[in-house]
């Protein structure tokens, strides 16, 4: 039986030569099969691995804007009691153990990322200041700068979330 076997593969091996092809094992058939599955997983994980770094930096991204969207209502809570504050310090009405109190919130507030701006003689910017009025300086001058502050601004990390209200100067 085994000749016969051996004769028959023999067989059709010259017929395959005469006819030019090339007898394949069928391991090697399966062996290529095999390879392409794992080159099609491998690239499906790839992909989904890509998918998921995306979406990772955009929950850490989303998370991080709902954070500062949380901060940002809060400060903007605090802003008038920020203001009267600042008025009292004005006109030094402000001792004891409400100075320390305030001081501690303006220290949280700065910690955040809110600074206040709009000082007298700074150039006018109508980006972080509201012209309300007009209203002359002692001394000349040469651009348009703020001369009285009503109202302090606030920017929370670089950005205005409130402009400075504030009357100008002209040259």
């Amino acid at each position: 039986m085994e000749a016969a076997d051996a004769r028959a593969e023999e067989a059709e091996a010259l017929v395959d030569e005469h006819e030019g092809g090339v007898h394949q094992d069928p391991r090697d058939a399966r062996l290529a099969e095999l390879e392409s599955l794992v080159a099609e997983r491998t690239l499906d994980l790839q992909r989904v691995h890509a998918e998921y770094v995306n979406y990772k930096k955009r929950v850490d991204r989303d998370r991080d804007l709902a954070r500062q969207a949380g901060i940002e209502v809060v400060v903007g809570d605090l802003m008038p009691v920020l203001d009267h504050i600042e008025l009292a310090k004005q006109h030094e009405t402000l001792e004891g153990g409400f100075k320390m109190i305030a001081d501690e919130l303006q220290k949280v507030a700065a910690k955040h990322g809110l600074v206040a701006f709009g000082d007298v003689g700074e150039e006018f910017d109508p980006t972080r200041h509201e012209a309300l009025m007009s209203a002359p300086l002692d001394q000349p001058v040469e651009v348009v700068t703020v001369s009285q502050v009503m109202q302090q601004g606030y920017s929370l990390h670089g950005r205005v979330i409130r402009p400075a209200r504030v009357a100008v100067a002209h040259p």
